[in-house]
């Protein structure tokens, strides 16, 4: 993991979130490099110490550049954002700016729609909430995985 890591400038975090702290920590140096929070904490389901996995990044990497995205929908979604004639929109939230304007060029790249940026690390439980809110509805109250979120406008 380490090789790979030194071989690339972005890396995205997909693992359950109890593995947050033990997977971060064998990254190995990450100094300069943008991590991709695409994790959320479930029922309490997390790295011990933390509301969100954002922050146990942070505290166990030596990169100030992580970005939380991709975690507001499924992995279907994933592999195809589009219904019908329209593709779906995920969100954002990190400190730095070019980190983020980065994500964003890449979920256009995956064929998102849009990619809002939430605002700055103090939005990353809002994110982790906002996870929830698809979880709840695709998974508990039954609406299916085939569910995404897209931001209109007038």
């Amino acid at each position: 993991m380490e090789e790979a890591v030194a071989l690339s400038d972005i890396i995205l975090l997909a693992t359950p979130a109890p593995a947050t702290i033990a997977v971060t920590q064998s990254l190995g140096n990450t100094d300069g490099k943008i991590i991709i929070d695409s994790m959320n904490i479930v029922r309490g389901n997390g790295p011990e110490g933390y509301t969100n996995t954002s922050d146990a990044i942070l505290a166990n990497t030596a990169t100030d550049e992580v970005v939380k995205c991709f975690n507001t929908t499924g992995y279907n979604n994933m592999e195809n954002p589009v219904y019908g004639d329209q593709s779906i929109d995920v969100f954002m939230a990190g400190g730095s700016e070019q980190a983020k304007s980065k994500v964003i060029q890449l979920a256009k790249d995956a064929g998102f729609e849009n990619c809002y940026d939430v605002g700055g690390k103090e939005q990353y439980q809002l994110m982790e909430q906002f996870a929830f809110f698809w979880i709840n509805l695709a998974i508990f109250q039954g609406q299916g995985r085939e569910i995404g979120f897209k931001l209109l406008k007038r």
